[in-house]
């Protein structure tokens, strides 16, 4: 039987990793169309420190509103506890991973920093058998993203940020660079070009350079030596994994007919340049999408995509995790555990 109330990671006030505290919370109401899942490992990415922090970086009219307590997280991995009266797709009992409620829980609806979680069945699939709970946690947002931006957009809600739809390019015998390859969505990236066909060329630091060769990059920058706008020339498209307003030094290093997709978009000035060089510049939103997870369980099932996991922390030093993440050069994700904690 469900218990009535779970641990979680709820905060009162917006801060540093020290706001995140380990405390009772009430099991999420099942609504139709919904799963409750209990949840064994959770996937740390970038939007859940913007939040915790109160998303500073936005302008205050993009800042969304908040309610507290709030929990944060988006990507988890776990065993369904209960279903809706009308999901006939999940049973009792799967294994399954997702990414809960994005963009549309980005202001805390997401919930994921707990035992369990309620989410739409439409955005969850079967976790890949051949990968550990953690792994799959480890996934979605990134790997979504990285898909989303290459392979599939899987959606037609028009980007705020831009007045075009984002348009994945083909990339068999391509040239790609992956800026911040040893990150997150960086490392899936690189991964996903290499399965379509491109030779990629990997910018990380140099502690990084054996990692992403064995993920398959056919060059490696370190940028602490190189500016890679100065090495590079003649690109396809570049991936820029960090973005933000430096993504503009790539223009230069596209051919003409090229693109740059910064998955950072925010401050980014370079548009008038990038239409003289003839250069397409793209971004896009990671939206939760359960058919896509499914697809991409195939290749990490298969060990097509392959899941590094940076370091692992239990539920309740999650304020230990966003410490971490704020000293940077992560190698793939953080993982929280969460199924031995009581």
């Amino acid at each position: 039987m469900t218990p009535a109330t779970m641990k979680a990671i709820q905060q009162h006030a917006f801060g540093g990793p020290e706001v995140l505290r380990y405390e009772d919370a009430p099991v999420p109401e099942l609504q139709p169309g919904e799963v409750l899942v209990r949840v064994h490992a959770v996937g740390l990415n970038p939007p859940d420190w913007y939040l915790r922090e109160g998303y500073k970086m936005l302008p205050p009219e993009w800042q969304p509103t908040v309610a507290f307590p709030l929990i944060l997280g988006t990507d988890i991995s776990g065993v369904v506890e209960a279903v809706a009266d009308d999901v006939k797709d999940f049973a009792v009992g799967d294994e399954v991973y997702s990414m809960v409620r994005f963009p549309s829980g980005l202001a805390g609806g997401s919930r994921a920093y707990a035992q369990y979680v309620s989410v739409a069945a439409s955005e969850i699939a079967l976790k890949p058998q051949r990968i550990s709970h953690a792994q799959a946690a480890a996934a979605p947002m990134s790997l979504l993203t990285a898909w989303q931006f290459m392979i599939e957009l899987g959606h037609d809600i028009q980007n705020p940020l831009q007045p075009h739809r984002h348009e994945p390019v083909p990339l068999k015998d391509k040239t790609v660079v992956v800026n911040g390859a040893a990150g997150g969505v960086g490392h899936f990236a690189l991964q996903l070009a290499k399965w379509k066909g491109a030779r990629v060329i990997a910018i990380g630091s140099g502690g990084h350079e054996a990692f992403l060769r064995d993920l398959g990059a056919d060059e490696f920058i370190d940028y602490t030596r190189s500016a890679a706008e100065d090495v590079l020339s003649d690109v396809d498209l570049v991936i820029d994994a960090v973005g933000g307003p430096a993504s503009g030094r790539f223009l230069r290093t596209l051919k003409r007919g090229g693109a740059l997709f910064p998955i950072f978009p925010l401050g980014f000035s370079g548009a008038e340049e990038a239409a003289r060089l003839g250069v397409n510049v793209s971004t896009t939103q990671v939206r939760s999408s359960g058919a896509q997870l499914q697809q991409l369980a195939g290749l990490l099932d298969s060990g097509v995509v392959r899941v590094a996991i940076d370091s692992t922390f239990a539920l309740q030093d999650a304020g230990k995790a966003h410490e971490r993440a704020a000293q940077g050069h992560i190698r793939g994700k953080i993982v929280l555990s969460v199924i031995d904690q009581g």
